[in-house]
């Protein structure tokens, strides 16, 4: 049945299949900020590839990070060995999600202020593809048959399998397949599962493989062209290779390289998966920056600035004293964040302290940013999750937006938001998502 979600859980066995997480009942959201998320995407879109191709921005915003942080360094020597090779294929696809939080003014009403935009593996667009039906089966058998029909369509796995499609297509061969780079243990296997599924109805094949597959089968032809077990990859959609544990051995290093410089096309290119870093994000925020990406558009970068929290850089200098000097005299009031993704890994509170007491007079400092804390209007609802007790819990949302993009040399091709993502999880906790466990599943009901 529809109402019915799947999601392979590795804590206590690797073969257990259990229900995805959700919560009972919608959460309102105020329309008039969630259209803005809606209408704000395609820019978003736009900005991420105009800053994957713009090296000298890359280079500059992150030259203090790669001076401190071994994996961003890592990862920005392969890109700039693929530039200095030169790229092999002149089509990018982008599947991107923008995360949100609505912050409570003093009046009572909610500004959208963005936590961070994805630009790697960004997940849960199959699942919340499912949760609509979820949501309108739970309100009918509680008597709150309007409400029901006020759940909004949402399916993020068919326009996300769409970009991927016109990326296949645009690459030429009928007898590529799409292969899906995932995890050793996948536990959150039944989300790309439906992306899978909507590529096979447009008779696009797929083949699920992971770092050891390319390390052991993967090469390229004399036209670049890549194969991995024999048969030729189209696209490579990474769902995996976004943490540093992800790379085990310079084999698995020599395995991305490989695919970087490959024909294939990428999700995402090694260019845009610096365009996602923590530090880029920071450095967008800073005056005329904007401006630069967007010189005729100032509606453009209006909309998209007026979604920017208070976003403040540590590298060494009087700025990152200011910083650091902010962070100690008020730590509730700010987020520390490493240039790291997959959630979990902010920093909060009297942690804060510890952190910066520990790095704030060495260049250890500048693999962090700082950013203010959002402050969204609690809600209750129950957390349905498997093993935990139903309780009314006071709970935090987080609003995603699904865009997708592909370009083919100049000509952008593509350009759309595809679909929304809500989570929620009790206010206790202060990061996590989903597949963290900390995190559910939920839709939004707009007031």
């Amino acid at each position: 049945k529809s109402v019915l979600l799947f999601f392979n859980s590795s804590v206590a066995s690797s073969h257990l299949v259990t229900y995805a997480p959700f919560t009972l009942f919608p959460t309102p959201v105020p329309k008039a900020v969630f259209l803005q998320a809606l209408a704000v995407q395609t820019h978003y879109n736009t900005l991420v590839d105009k800053i994957s191709q713009d090296t000298d921005f890359l280079e500059e915003a992150l030259s203090s990070t790669i001076a401190v942080d071994d994996f961003t360094a890592r990862l920005f020597k392969l890109h700039q060995q693929i530039l200095k090779e030169g790229r092999s294929q002149s089509i990018v696809l982008g599947l991107n999600r923008s995360d949100y939080m609505l912050d409570q003014r003093d009046d009572g009403s909610s500004s959208l202020k963005q936590i961070e935009i994805n630009t790697f593996a960004a997940s849960f667009g199959g699942l919340s593809s499912r949760t609509p039906d979820v949501h309108r089966h739970v309100l009918k058998v509680a008597g709150r048959l309007e409400e029901s029909q006020n759940i909004l369509d949402n399916n993020p796995a068919a326009g996300l399998a769409r970009a991927v499609a016109k990326a296949w297509e645009l690459y030429g061969s009928e007898r590529a397949v799409v292969m899906f780079l995932v995890e050793e243990s996948q536990r959150n296997i039944f989300d790309q599962r439906y992306i899978e599924s909507e590529l096979w109805k447009r008779n696009i094949p797929t083949k699920r493989k992971r770092f050891d597959d390319v390390c052991k089968t993967g090469s390229l032809d004399q036209d670049k062209r890549l194969f991995v077990d024999g048969q030729e990859v189209a696209v490579v959609y990474f769902r995996n290779g976004y943490m540093p544990q992800n790379y085990i051995s310079e084999q698995t290093w020599d395995a991305r390289l490989l695919m970087e410089r490959s024909l294939a096309v990428k999700c995402p290119d090694i260019s845009t998966h610096l365009a996602g870093t923590k530090k880029v994000q920071q450095v967008l925020t800073r005056p005329g920056v904007l401006e630069k990406f967007f010189p005729d558009q100032p509606q453009v970068v209006e909309q998209i600035r007026a979604t920017f929290a208070g976003l403040y850089t540590l590298d060494m200098g009087p700025e990152g004293d200011k910083t650091v000097t902010m962070a100690l005299e008020e730590p509730d009031r700010y987020v520390l964040k490493p240039q790291r993704e997959g959630g979990g890994n902010n920093i909060y509170g009297s942690e804060i302290c510890q952190v910066l007491q520990g790095v704030k007079g060495s260049t250890e400092r500048m693999a962090y940013i700082l950013m203010d804390k959002i402050h969204p209007a609690p809600v209750q609802n129950y957390l349905l999750r498997r093993d935990a007790p139903l309780q009314l819990n006071n709970c935090l949302s987080e609003l995603g937006v699904f865009g997708t993009y592909v370009r083919q040399g100049k000509d952008m091709v593509m350009n759309e938001c595809v679909g929304h993502l809500l989570r929620t999880k009790s206010s206790e906790h202060s990061d996590g998502g989903v597949a963290a466990g900390v995190a559910v599943l939920d839709n939004p009901l707009l007031i």
